[in-house]
């Protein structure tokens, strides 16, 4: 099993995207999903108990090695860059979008109380956003939903990671409580 972990290993750090247990189940006939998925979270545990400045992470329906948060600075250093920041109208305009979806740009443009058609046509160049489909009624309006590159960025497994209206509301009390 070491020689199939050191496999699956090679074969994530060249995945150019989120390396899945069916892609991996594609490469490894002989072993069921389930025993795929173990050697993932197996080799997964061995970066974390590692501790070291890498960590295997599941990410969008699969695996990809990042760099720990806590180096964030570090690497912020090496490559000079600051972190991707997102305008208030593209956050509250994804956020509608991530919470909504499936969702058509009228009802965006209800919510928000302004035309988001640019903010739109951004975050779908971003590929934060995707068109999932038009709405079965007149005019056939555009349905949006979020991309996998969206579960990317934001640094989530799937959907169900997206912070509860509680959550965030308690969040919110505690950064007031600070200030």
């Amino acid at each position: 099993m070491e020689e199939k972990a050191a496999i699956l290993e090679a074969l994530i750090f060249a995945a150019e995207a989120p390396f899945s247990v069916e892609k991996a189940a594609g490469i490894f006939s002989e072993l069921s999903k389930p025993e795929i998925a173990d050697l993932f979270r197996k080799l997964a545990g061995d970066y974390e108990s590692r501790g070291g400045g890498i960590v295997l992470q599941e990410v969008a329906g699969g695996f990809r090695f990042q760099t720990r948060i806590e180096m964030a600075p570090w690497v912020g250093r090496l490559k000079n860059v600051r972190p991707a920041s997102f305008s208030p109208s593209a956050m509250e305009t994804l956020a509608i979008v991530a919470y909504r979806q499936p969702v058509i740009k009228a009802e965006i443009d209800k919510i928000r109380g302004v035309d988001t058609g640019g903010v739109l046509k951004g975050l779908l160049e971003k590929k934060l956003v995707r068109i999932v489909g038009r709405k079965d009624v007149p005019g056939k309006p555009i349905i949006y939903g979020t991309s996998k590159r969206f579960l990317e960025v934001f640094n989530l497994k799937d959907l169900s990671e997206l912070p509860t209206l509680r959550e965030m509301k308690d969040f919110r009390s505690s950064e007031e409580i600070e200030e």
